[in-house]
């Protein structure tokens, strides 16, 4: 990753970011409970960043980047997002909180933030041919026509890698890596700033998904292309990586440098993740961490730490009391009581 198209300005600011969803019982459907999918989490992204979010299946990565994106009304919190420059002269966007935009302003935001789903089988639609998919956005918003539309898909198509000759195929014509391929020019089309990448690379064979991810690299160097990563795959995350926030039951419980989480990990399920990577050399050994138990409900999270049930680090302070989000090192943050005291196990040394 070239971290010199990186800024100082932060793009996105998210500040205690929830989404809790009711649980309704009985004949009068009172809310007996909520499923807190997405619980407080704080997190900001620079322009030119690819940030991970990572963490095992239904922790809420995916619910917090549809929230982020405003796909899912918030339940609290705030995400700010720093538009384009206002004008030629380089004068400074406005910041839109998302949380609270209005459907119309949402509509004009959508030139700037575009999303990658995680499944090219599902998410276009087999009805229309390759054009009208990844030009549909350049109609809605009014941004080309006649012509210069047809002129603006050809050049998206041939960004990803794809041949223009292929615009009137449909999309059960071409293979899972191409219809990929395809999702990722119809988010490009009104050329954001910020994409959410929803595992775009987790349906794919293995030889296709370092294409693709190859691909994305690429294209965030020649555009500029703000990254917000959303994967379980943390092989993935450190290959397009510059930071990485790690998800567990809904909470951030760590975030820092990518290498710094690969080389210094700071709490126990960022150690038990990584022990669970397989490295393709044989002198490599590592202590792999088997978890105790399931994730917990997020309807009924333990108390005190979250994630104490499964850690074998605890202590009575982690049932009880619940730990804070908090700075350990410089840029480095853990959600733990212990995280200072620790020597966990990294994936390699730095």
């Amino acid at each position: 990753m070239d971290k010199k198209t990186q800024t100082n300005t932060n793009l996105l600011d998210v500040t205690d970011l929830q989404k809790y969803y009711p649980v309704h019982k009985g004949v009068f459907r009172s809310v007996v409970g909520q499923v807190k999918a997405v619980d407080s989490i704080n997190l900001s992204i620079k322009k030119g960043e690819s940030l991970g979010l990572v963490g095992e299946s239904g922790c809420g990565k995916t619910t917090a980047g549809r929230t982020i994106m405003g796909l899912i009304k918030a339940t609290g919190g705030d995400v700010h997002f720093q538009r384009r420059k206002a004008d030629a002269a380089g004068g400074p966007g406005e910041a839109i909180n998302i949380t609270k935009a209005s459907p119309d302003l949402m509509k004009t935001l959508r030139t700037e933030m575009q999303i990658i789903f995680q499944d090219p089988y599902s998410s276009l639609n087999p009805r229309m041919t390759i054009d009208e998919i990844i030009g549909e956005g350049l109609r809605v918003h009014g941004v080309a026509r006649g012509r210069d539309w047809v002129d603006r898909v050809r050049e998206l198509l041939e960004l990803v890698g794809l041949s223009p000759d292929h615009m009137k195929r449909f999309p059960h014509q071409f293979s899972g890596g191409q219809r990929q391929r395809i999702a990722i020019a119809r988010a490009l089309a009104l050329r954001p700033q910020l994409v959410v990448a929803d595992e775009p690379v987790s349906a794919l064979d293995v030889s296709i998904q370092a294409q693709v991810l190859n691909l994305l690299q690429d294209l965030q160097e020649q555009l500029g292309l703000t990254y917000l990563f959303i994967s379980h795959d943390l092989s993935v995350i450190k290959y397009i990586t510059d930071r990485v926030a790690v998800m567990y039951l809904g909470k951030i419980v760590e975030l820092t440098d990518t290498d710094a989480l690969f080389s210094k990990p700071g709490h126990p399920y960022t150690e038990a993740l990584l022990s669970a990577i397989q490295v393709p050399d044989p002198d490599h050994r590592i202590q792999q961490i088997l978890l105790d138990g399931d994730v917990p409900s997020p309807l009924n999270p333990p108390t005190g730490c979250y994630f104490h049930p499964r850690c074998r680090y605890r202590q009575d302070q982690c049932r009880n009391e619940q730990p804070a989000y908090r700075e350990v090192e410089a840029g480095h943050f853990v959600t733990c009581h212990l995280s200072e005291t620790l020597s966990l196990q990294p994936l390699y040394q730095s």
